[in-house]
């Protein structure tokens, strides 16, 4: 029996260090890893269709991936929702500063469903000695900055639903789905369980099967509901249990989509500050360019703003910017179905791909002529 238990330890042992290695190889070969990457990866997943490239520089088309496919923007939704913030405070319709209660916008917020966005955003929150209240302003710099979803349906609520997806039209954009309530969705899955006495598996089935239009109308009724009946702790939690990876790939891949070719051109308004109004621009861009308070962008840069998007499954990035000698960039990288291996791997190299693109003449003569024919 002791040389049984000791076979096994020892193959537990063995097992151990093989996984360790291979951590450390992993681990290894993600540090070495450069802006190239993402050259490598769409060249490699374009024909697949769930990934998209686009790219203006200098009021040049220069790269075009892709770019009239729609696909899944996670957060980067959330630039639409910004807009309708900044001209609903240019014209009076909401005052930025009127003080808003954290306790309303736990309404909002459920556990464990946003990667840690909203503490994050409630800690820097506690760093500035703010507690119990903050302005209606720095509730949409969170939304962006941090990418709250609570905030994020605390402003949808705020500014309405018509209003934001009235925005798209506005802006000219032809190929943009209807903005809905990100956290209203999470809970359609246990709702089906609770009102219809489904099983998990039976739930997730009707979902499947559920037209867009029902998904999203759901959606809106759950958030509305959220108000006049405040959810408790174990509901909350049940909604946890009930999103299991299948339930978080349904969402994932319902939510709202739109063309890289469409958000470049979003970005080229934002950055060219001829669009929209002078007064609209004094409360989007504070917004919208959070990263120009890093002395170091100041230095280089004369603007630029960002917002990035993720799910388990979904990678997305909208940017642009102006330098100091005048080049004017706007970007849109949107990726779908990444395994959690690639999804990591893009994660740590977008950042540096756009800084690169940015400063980098050279890298960018690389990148028009590997993408320009894909």
């Amino acid at each position: 029996m002791k040389i049984v238990l000791w076979a096994i330890a020892g193959i537990v042992i063995v097992l151990g260090l093989i996984a360790g290695i291979a951590f450390l190889i992993y681990q290894r070969e993600i540090k070495k890893m450069n802006a190239n990457y993402l050259i490598e990866f769409i060249k490699e997943k374009a024909k697949n269709e769930n990934v998209a490239l686009s790219i203006n520089y200098n009021n040049e088309k220069w790269v075009g991936v892709n770019e009239t496919i729609p696909l899944p923007l996670a957060s980067t939704v959330k630039i639409i929702i910004a807009i309708e913030f900044a001209q609903q405070a240019a014209d009076g319709r909401i005052d930025p500063k009127k003080e808003v209660s954290l306790q309303e916008l736990d309404l909002f917020y459920v556990p464990k469903t946003d990667g840690g966005a909203h503490e994050a955003w409630l800690a820097q929150l506690k760093k500035d000695n703010i507690m119990n209240h903050v302005p209606l302003s720095k509730v949409a710099k969170g939304m962006i900055a941090f990418s709250s979803n609570a905030n994020t349906d605390y402003l949808i609520q705020v500014l309405g639903l018509e209003n934001i997806n009235r925005v798209v039209e506005s802006i000219g954009i032809s190929n943009h789905e209807p903005v809905y309530p990100m956290v209203g969705a999470l809970f359609i899955p246990s709702r089906l369980m609770a009102e219809k006495n489904l099983t998990k598996k039976e739930s997730l089935q009707e979902l499947k099967q559920m037209d867009m239009n029902n998904y999203r109308s759901l959606a809106i009724t759950i958030h509305n509901n959220h108000l006049s009946q405040p959810l408790t702790s174990q509901e909350k939690q049940s909604l946890i249990k009930a999103m299991n990876m299948e339930c978080q790939k349904i969402w994932s891949d319902r939510l709202t989509r739109s063309t890289t070719k469409d958000y470049v051109s979003i970005m080229k308004k934002l950055n060219r500050k001829e669009f929209f109004n002078k007064n609209v621009h004094e409360h989007l861009d504070p917004i919208m360019e959070q990263i120009m308070k890093n002395p170091k962008n100041g230095g280089w840069l004369q603007h630029a703003g960002q917002k990035g998007g993720s799910t388990a499954f979904v990678l997305t990035m909208a940017m642009y910017a102006t330098d100091r000698e005048g080049n004017q960039t706007e970007f849109a990288f949107f990726a779908n179905d990444l395994t959690l291996i690639e999804q990591t791997k893009l994660s740590r190299v977008l950042n540096e791909f756009q800084l690169k693109f940015l400063r980098d003449t050279e890298f960018q003569k690389l990148v028009k002529s590997e993408l320009a024919n894909v």
